[in-house]
This record gives structure tokens, sequence and C-alpha cells, in this order.
């Protein structure tokens, strides 16, 4: 199905266990580069956990413990040795909720490469920020109020100001974890519209509820059920003709 590609992360047998609960069991899937991965199903299903399983997020939650292999760039990310900032910068993550600091829109996109030490001049930083608030496609909204507090922004505007933050560590992956369900319809678009031109340069993976949205905004798509991927095919296969029962009665609306 990749041709010629290798995946950028390669997931094998993972089981991801909640105290003596079993999350997820036994998920097989490659991610392309440059492509957008949607993962769709029921709430409680385990897509949010497999997604943070990818830059190790589930490490911050008791109880949480993982088996399997999680290759990124062909190095387990679960080996004892590896550097975990350094990981997470690699791999960044926007979440559900927009969470902006209580700084400035210029220093909640120059906070990675401050702490990171990324050791740019200020003239470097500025150049950054701006870059990276055109890439997210606010710099037309914020480029003359850098200073101003960035709680002041709209939902869809916060939003996409932690997707420059997060591109400002130079991240290869961004996971997006619901990324436009707290934001209205017109929000929701440039989100969506924000993905379709991120992919150029870099890989994602987002976890919606939307359906339409995994249809109009992915490459690829995995249905999640009950803590398993039931189906994982390119997009247009699993919206018009999936191979499971599940797949299509989810789909269509029969079950979940």
């Amino acid at each position: 199905m990749s041709g010629m590609i290798p995946p950028i992360l390669s997931i094998s047998h993972l089981n991801v266990y909640y105290g003596q609960a079993l999350a997820l069991r036994d998920i097989n899937m490659s991610i392309l580069p440059n492509q957008v991965t949607a993962l769709i199903g029921p709430s409680g299903c385990g897509k949010s956990t497999f997604l943070r399983c990818l830059n190790r997020m589930n490490d911050t939650i008791k109880d949480a413990r993982v088996e399997g292999e999680v290759l990124f760039d062909g190095q387990d990310i679960y080996e004892p040795e590896t550097d975990l900032a350094e990981l997470r910068q690699r791999i960044g993550m926007v979440f559900q909720k927009p969470n902006p600091f209580p700084k400035s829109i210029y220093d909640n996109v120059a906070f990675g490469p401050r702490v990171t030490g990324m050791g740019l001049s200020h003239a470097e930083l500025d150049a950054l920020v701006e870059r990276c608030l055109h890439q997210a496609a606010l710099w037309a909204d914020v480029g003359g109020m850098l200073h101003e507090d960035a709680m002041n922004l709209s939902l869809g505007q916060q939003q996409r100001l932690c997707i420059a933050r997060v591109l400002a560590v130079q991240p290869e992956v961004i996971l997006m974890d619901e990324p436009a369900s707290a934001l209205d319809p017109i929000a929701t678009e440039h989100i969506e519209e924000l993905i379709a031109t991120l992919k150029q340069d870099y890989t994602i993976v987002i976890v919606t509820h939307n359906m339409q949205q995994a249809a109009r905004v992915s490459d690829f798509t995995g249905l999640f059920w009950l803590g398993e991927l039931v189906e994982f095919s390119p997009t247009p296969l699993m919206f018009t003709n999936p191979r499971e029962q599940i797949s299509e009665d989810y789909i269509s609306g029969r079950m979940g």
C-alpha cells in the first residue's frame, strides 16, 4: 500500500493498559510522511490514547503501561534512553481546547525556541515567529499586535496560535487531538484548510469525532472500536467501500 516510501511511524503489536484495564489491544499501523492520517470511532474507543502513545504523553498518566513497538524514523521511542524532550519537539501536539500561555502572541510562538535553546539571534527569532504565524494562517490577523495578550484572541485564533507554537520548534510530525471540536464552523474551516497546507511540510495525525472532517482532510483513516483498530485504509476506500461490517455500520450511522 505504501509503495516504496518508508513510514515515518511504524506501530507494531501496541497494547496499552490503565492499571489492569486494557485500553488498546494489538494495534498495528504505518503512518506515511507528508500524509494526513485520521483516527475515528466513538468516544472512549482508544483514539486519543493511541495518539498519546506516539509522543509518549501517556507517560504522564499514572498507572498507564505500554507494550509493543513504536518506531519513529526507525528508532523505538519506548527505549529507556529516549530523550523525551527531543521526542516531543520532533512530534508536536495540538490539543482539543486551545491552550495558549497567558503571555503575548509573540512570546507564545517564541517559547519553544527559547526553552529548547535553539540559540537564535533576536532577528532570527523575529523571523521565525513571523514565519510560523504565516504558516498557521494567523499573520494577517495578528501581525500588527504581536505584543498583545494571546488570551484576547478568539478561540479559533488561539488554536491557530497553538499550531504556530508547535511549528516553532520545527517538528516532523504534528498530532492533533480533535483540534476543531471547540470551534465554530468558520474557525473549523480555517483549521481544515491549514491542515491541507501543512501536510506539504509535516506529517499529521488527527483524532476527530467528525467523520465528514476525516473524509475532507485525510489521506488515510483508521477506525477504532472498543480499543481495537478495526480497519485502516486509504480514506476514499474507507468511506466508499469499507472492508469491515463495523466500519460500514459506523460510517453509515447505524452504530456508534
